[in-house]
């Protein structure tokens, strides 16, 4: 079976994303190309829309066997859908990146190249450092790095940036993942505190194809960053107890 050839796993999680979907299937279809150790598995994250009928028939018309979904009835969080996804799939290096084509799925290859130049990749923690974004945008992520660095006193920039990629061992060394957007402020901070080589690449971020983002408007980042510092404040006091 073709699982065996798979070496790295790509996760993406997709909500009411049918009008990205076929530029986005097509964009993965060339990640594929002659690449029979890469597979892309899409999460049909809950969708309400007809996501899940427009992602079968478009893989059924490409065919490829590295390339499937996976459908999740009910959306229970950003973080469910991608940790659903990671303990389905197969390869031994994995990660995610967004549907939403603001980061391009290629990304994928320069995140991998990072494993395959290092001989203890195990110890390997990658992810994108987004550029071509707005100055306002830039101002409010350097603005969640210093606020992370001063509750957790670990310095993480650019937390949200896509892709993801780190190895299944490490994966499977983390406990009481969260189910929401925290996933990524988790995972980095677990990765920095485990003395883990962080790399980083420069991915380029461009204005979402279709649709509406769950973080695009002033009042969703607001909504957001509370969120996230009581996120923050309820890890540190986690980190603190595990330290006693």
């Amino acid at each position: 079976m073709y699982k065996y050839d798979v070496k790295y796993s790509l996760v993406i999680p997709c909500y009411n994303e049918s009008e990205n979907l076929p530029v986005l299937v097509d964009r993965c279809s060339l990640l594929l190309k002659n690449r029979k150790d890469i597979e892309v598995l899409l999460i049909d994250n809950g969708s309400t829309d007809n996501t899940h009928i427009v992602l079968k028939s478009l893989l059924k018309n490409i065919g490829k066997k590295n390339l499937r979904s996976m459908r999740i009835d009910i959306n229970k969080g950003y973080g469910f859908g991608i940790i659903s996804g990671l303990k389905e799939c197969h390869g031994e290096v994995i990660g995610w990146t967004h549907a939403d084509l603001q980061t391009d799925p290629m990304d994928f290859i320069n995140a991998i190249s990072f494993f395959e130049k290092i001989k203890d990749s195990g110890k390997v923690f990658v992810k994108g450092s987004r550029k071509n974004r707005s100055f306002k945008d830039v101002i409010f992520t350097w603005g969640m790095s210093l606020f992370e660095w001063l509750i957790l006193g670990t310095y993480m920039h650019d937390i949200n940036a896509q892709p993801t990629v780190f190895t299944r061992n490490f994966f499977a060394s983390l406990g009481n993942l969260p189910k929401d957007f925290s996933l990524d402020l988790f995972i980095f901070n677990e990765a920095v505190n485990n003395s883990y080589k962080i790399q980083r690449f420069p991915v380029i971020f461009e204005l979402r194809l279709k649709g509406k983002g769950h973080n695009e408007t002033f009042l969703s980042k607001l909504k957001y960053s509370y969120k996230t510092i009581l996120f923050s404040i309820g890890l540190r006091q986690h980190l603190k107890n595990l330290s006693k």
